[in-house]
């Protein structure tokens, strides 16, 4: 097509071979098998003179039609290519959604604007199954331990803190530890949270027990429940920012010391779309697009503060 339409818009052989860097027997031994294959004569030609039959007319609307549908086409291609389109899927903590996510997404678009992002905000077990089964590119979860399948890649450190009311007793100290705030009644997140699973760790590792708990699924919930002075509880400091309620306070809390280990989680031996590489590469980075809240350090880079 593209030969045949060289040679029809300049009417000429040599110029047309000239500018394909073709041999002129070449680029005429390409029409004539078009001609064959049509049944028709596409070009009038003698020794001197090139002109267009009626068919040939046609041919050549039908060929730049054409041409400028492969053009558009690798365009789009070598766009999507450089990572300037297409849709990035991601499954995370819906803390990390919230807290983490929209600086970065926000400059990431600012620079791919034709780049769809599709956020699925879930618990950290959901999050794990949709990178593995494929549903999304990658996920932003705590660091899971080595599965098989998945690949893992420390993103940010998030302490936790005991969460009460600003006119609690406990207020008055600069830190708490887990067993002081077992004595208190303990507002906690449901089993199937990942933050419940490290609370319940760290009592056990305090040896201390829990006398009186109340549990709800959503972290708003459980700062209500600790603004009506109904007990306290503890929550890292990126799931501090979504509870939005007023009248709270919080402390560091030591023995132990906890903190979250999230991470950037991927499908093993699978490959990322160009504009999802370059979301990865820039939200691993995290520089320049976030500033990290209190009790939050960046995995790689920033070490951990201790608390005495």
């Amino acid at each position: 097509m593209e030969a045949f339409a060289s040679v029809a818009r300049t009417l000429s052989f040599s110029s047309a071979a000239e500018a394909m860097h073709l041999s002129q027997s070449s680029l005429s031994r390409t029409v004539k098998q078009m001609e064959t294959r049509l049944g028709s004569r596409l070009l009038d030609r003698d020794t001197r003179n090139v002109g267009l039959t009626a068919e040939g007319r046609e041919l050549l609307e039908v060929a730049e039609d054409t041409l400028a549908c492969h053009r558009d086409g690798m365009t789009r291609m070598q766009t999507f290519l450089a990572g300037g389109r297409g849709t990035v899927s991601i499954a995370t903590l819906p803390s990390i959604a919230a807290s983490l996510l929209p600086a970065v997404i926000s400059a990431f678009l600012a620079e791919h604007p034709d780049v769809q992002v599709r956020i699925h905000d879930e618990l950290s077990e959901t999050v794990l199954h949709q990178v593995g089964t494929g549903l999304v590119d990658f996920g932003l979860t705590t660091a899971p331990g080595p599965l098989e399948g998945i690949t893992s890649a420390p993103l940010v450190v998030d302490r936790f803190y005991a969460l009460m009311r600003d006119d609690h007793p406990l207020t008055a100290r600069d830190s708490v530890s887990w067993a002081e705030l077992a004595r208190q009644p303990f507002i906690a997140l449901g089993s199937d949270s990942s933050v419940r699973r490290l609370t319940d760790h760290a009592f056990a590792v305090a040896d201390a027990r829990v006398e009186h708990l109340v549990e709800a699924r959503n972290v708003t919930t459980v700062g209500g429940l600790v603004a009506a002075g109904l007990g306290v509880s503890a929550l890292p400091g990126l799931v501090w920012n979504l509870i939005g309620v007023p009248g709270l306070a919080r402390r560091p809390i030591t023995d132990p010391v906890v903190d979250r280990d999230l991470a950037v989680i991927t499908a093993a031996g699978r490959s990322q779309s160009p504009g999802g590489q370059l979301l990865l590469d820039r939200l691993e980075q995290l520089e320049g697009d976030v500033d990290l809240p209190e009790g939050v350090w960046h995995a790689a880079r920033d070490r951990r503060p201790v608390v005495s």
